[in-house]
């Protein structure tokens, strides 16, 4: 069976491809979900070759490794960064989000293996990053990568993104439900029916790629939760207002490391980072790498108050330097630490003051989901991670206080953006996406563009003019020099000639034929073109428009060098109607 790839492109442009976009969601979930799984054998089979008993226990290393290690990493890594672009070497969710909104979901190989290989180095080294965070740009590079090969629409292009963000959230947390609501709250940051499908499918098969190489356990030990007594209600305020301080202290310490030395080199930024880690490091091993050695070890309850306190404000302070120096790791899995920490805290204070003992594991898991959500403005992907992490809907109750308590806090009291916002506006990147133009990105021009044209010269014959018009072309494009630059109805045409036929100067004599008619001099409507992609959204064809200054645009496609086959014209009256309906 032969397909017509042209036409599924076509038909990809158009709001109601939900079966084809279901398909490309699970390949992209395949594509992404096998990404990150190399990237975490890569990184987890490192480790266990020079940590005793496991791939997290830094704790384990001789106190002076605890420090050189993660020096010695961000020197190197310093080194290898300095001879890249400066947009090369952005990474993270960060940088997806700009992607997204901004160049269509386009993301490179290049970018994809700098992340892939900076974030292994970083997390090998016990630099104090998550691995989420790269995992989201792989994932969303799996997505585009494939979009981008198939050369799909761009409004496609974008669905697929979205769908390697999901998988990857899914694979990491084996939380398959909160990957889809991460992709379309922080990244896509829009709900709609036709993506919501291959969001979903990719999750679950980034979901079901993690467990079968890793099994179904989640990512985090979790022991029996429950909230025993309403009396601790009180408990719960405070710690969402806690966590939502911590949060903003996150946020505003990344910020302020950022503006104090973005002007360094990337060499001297990154030794930085590795030297405040270092020290961070080698008073409290537990903030190295990951972490989640440590979270499970707070979950149970086996860390005492001392210990709790002084790992998360190691913590805190380590992750604001790495993630203000802008390495290649993620802030997820640091602000789930921090938050677990301080959960704990909370859990140790509850059995202290509480008439019945409170549940530490409760208070922890509390505190994780509070950080999440006021760290990366997602109170609802942080809530569904609590209810999967733990498959317990009681939690949801304290969950929604702790979580609505905390990004209030973070963002009402401290005037704090989540994290990746926050970067953004201080890199000078301004997304300012309308929902319009959010609407116009999900439909490409094929699925409204005008295919019956014809392209003609400047200047014709008679006999040319009439072989054109008895093929009923709605529009003729100009070229001038093989290039398009007008467009006019195809009946200015034909009355052009009505009105030459009737101004015969006696019957039989024909004196225009054989002459050249000018098409840009004639008496008619025209107006001047600008050119699109095939693959363009709706919402690029109407930027294009208001570039130029033009009423209409017509879309082309190399077919080879320097040589492009055009396919229709889209005016500013055809996206017009389309969001009107």
């Amino acid at each position: 069976m032969k397909f017509d790839l042209d036409r599924i492109r076509e038909r990809l442009s158009t709001l109601d491809a939900v079966p084809l976009l279901a398909v490309l969601g699970i390949l992209a979930g395949l594509s992404s979900g096998l990404i990150i799984i190399l990237f975490r054998l890569l990184v987890e089979s490192v480790l266990s070759l020079f940590l005793p008993e496991h791939s997290e226990n830094f704790e384990g290393l001789n106190p002076m490794l605890q420090g050189a290690l993660p020096l010695t990493c961000a020197i190197l890594l310093g080194a290898a960064f300095h001879y890249l672009s400066k947009d090369e070497r952005r990474t993270g969710v960060t940088y997806v989000i700009e992607r997204f909104n901004l160049y269509q979901g386009a993301i490179s190989w290049r970018s994809l293996l700098v992340q892939f290989f900076g974030a292994a180095a970083t997390l090998i080294g016990g630099l104090s990053m998550g691995r989420e965070g790269p995992a989201v740009h792989l994932g969303a590079a799996g997505g585009s990568l494939l979009g981008q090969w198939a050369r799909l629409p761009n409004n496609s292009v974008r669905i697929l993104t979205g769908c390697g963000c999901a998988a990857a959230i899914s694979a990491s947390f084996n939380t398959p439900i909160a990957g889809v609501i991460f992709a379309m709250e922080v990244i896509m940051m829009e709900y709609s029916i036709s993506t919501f499908i291959p969001i979903i499918l990719a999750s679950v098969v980034g979901a079901s790629l993690t467990r079968a190489v890793y099994g179904h356990e989640p990512a985090f030990n979790i022991p029996t939760v429950q909230m025993g007594t309403l009396l601790e209600l009180p408990f719960v305020v405070i710690c969402g207002v806690i966590i939502g301080c911590l949060a903003a202290a996150l946020i505003y310490l990344s910020l302020r490391f950022y503006q104090h030395t973005h002007r360094l080199g990337v060499g001297w930024r990154f030794f930085l980072a590795g030297l405040v880690t270092a020290a961070c490091g080698y008073l409290a091993p537990e903030i190295l790498g990951v972490g989640y050695d440590s979270v499970n070890a707070a979950l149970v309850g086996s860390l005492t108050v001392t210990a709790l306190l002084f790992i998360m404000s190691l913590k805190l302070l380590a992750t604001s330097a790495c993630v203000g120096a802008g390495l290649p790791g993620g802030v997820i899995g640091p602000a789930l630490f921090i938050g677990a920490m301080a959960g704990g805290l909370f859990g140790e204070l509850g059995q202290a003051l509480l008439p019945e003992d409170a549940n530490i594991t409760l208070y922890v898991l509390l505190g994780m989901a509070g950080m999440m959500a006021a760290t990366l403005e997602a109170p609802l992907a942080a809530l569904m991670a609590l209810l999967e992490l733990t498959f317990e809907p009681n939690i949801i109750f304290p969950g929604m206080l702790v979580v609505v308590i905390s990004s209030l806090i973070t963002t009402q009291v401290f005037r704090q953006r989540g994290i990746f916002q926050g970067f953004l506006e201080a890199q000078g990147i301004a997304l300012n996406v309308s929902p319009l133009a959010r609407h116009l990105h999900r439909v490409g021009v094929a699925a409204v563009m005008d295919r019956n044209i014809r392209r003609v010269n400047q200047h014709l014959s008679r006999e040319e003019a009439d072989d054109i018009l008895k093929k009923q072309p709605n529009w003729l494009l100009i070229e001038k020099e093989g290039l398009p630059t007008h467009f006019m109805p195809a009946a200015e045409l034909a009355m052009h000639l009505t009105n030459l036929d009737q101004a015969k100067p006696k019957e039989g004599a024909t004196p225009t034929d054989g002459a050249s008619i000018n098409l840009l001099e004639i008496p008619a409507k025209r107006d001047n073109v600008t050119p699109v992609l095939l693959s363009a959204t709706l919402h690029e064809a109407l930027q294009a428009m208001k570039k130029a200054d033009v009423s209409a645009v017509y879309v082309r496609r190399m077919s080879a060098p320097n040589i492009y086959r055009v396919f229709g014209v889209v005016r500013k009256q055809d996206i017009e109607h389309f969001y009107q309906i």
